[in-house]
């Protein structure tokens, strides 16, 4: 039997004082560490991902980290439910001594507007700015990854300006391009594949954040950052052909550490 939680409410939204460990099926946990998009909850999230990677628990198939929980599968003809759970809340109990790796940035080379950024005008008159000063507070910042999802390395972002905050769309498109950078409400995010979207575009990266031929398919990473740096067109014709050639450097470093 599991035992009942407990929750703290601050600002509308439940803080948990107490893990919660939840049936998923018969082959998944899912341990949630609050109600609320935050940092320190995603941190925990990937402290938690981490020490059960070193545990290297019996049973253990795959997991899932998102904005604050964790999906654990596991094989239950090797591990039965209580037994995983009193396992991972043991975990749990240690993640203070989890050393997370230091996050790293990439930089995202982006061109902004015209044919590759249809909506950033939209963008602009709806918040009042400029299109110039768009890009000036969309490049200004450094973006967690939270998690990848919907589509093949689609990245979950936090930390955009409120200042450039758009509604989506209100018919969505039927195709968005690969690499199309756009805001939906406060978030932003990029286009890994072609797919159907209603996010507003407001320019394109050269950079495939998914490419089933590359030996890691998924460019980026849960826990690190991106850096969006505006580019010319020539530029990004450049970059284009080194990106099919294999010739292309990354531009990553790491960043400061911050405490969870």
């Amino acid at each position: 039997m599991l035992s009942v939680f407990k929750d703290e409410v601050q600002g509308g939204r439940r803080v948990y004082t107490e893990t919660k460990y939840l049936i998923s099926g018969d082959q998944a946990i899912v341990i949630e560490f609050g109600n609320k998009i935050s940092e320190e909850i995603n941190s925990k999230v990937r402290a938690m991902m981490i020490a059960i990677n070193k545990k290297n628990i019996e049973g253990v198939v795959e997991m899932i980290p998102t904005y604050r929980s964790l999906m654990v599968h596991y094989n239950p003809l090797k591990v039965d439910f209580n037994s995983l759970c009193e396992e991972l809340k043991s975990i749990e109990k240690q993640l203070d001594d989890i050393e997370i790796p230091l996050p790293e940035v990439i930089e995202i080379p982006t061109l902004y507007g015209g044919d590759y950024g249809a909506d950033i005008e939209n963008v602009a008159k709806h918040n009042g700015l400029t299109v110039d000063e768009v890009v000036k507070i969309h490049t200004s910042k450094e973006y967690l990854i939270y998690m990848l999802g919907f589509t093949p390395g689609f990245p979950y972002l936090g930390g955009m300006d409120d200042r450039i905050s758009t509604p989506r769309l209100k018919t969505p498109r039927t195709k968005i391009s690969a690499g199309s950078v756009g805001i939906a409400g406060s978030q932003t995010g990029i286009y890994p594949i072609d797919s159907p979207g209603g996010w507003q575009l407001i320019g394109k990266t050269p950079l495939k954040l998914y490419d089933a031929y590359r030996e890691n398919p998924i460019l980026l990473q849960a826990g690190n950052y991106i850096k969006f740096v505006p580019i010319d067109e020539k530029t990004y014709i450049k970059i284009e052909e080194e990106i099919k050639n294999n010739t292309y450097i990354y531009r990553i470093y790491p960043k400061e550490r911050r405490d969870r």
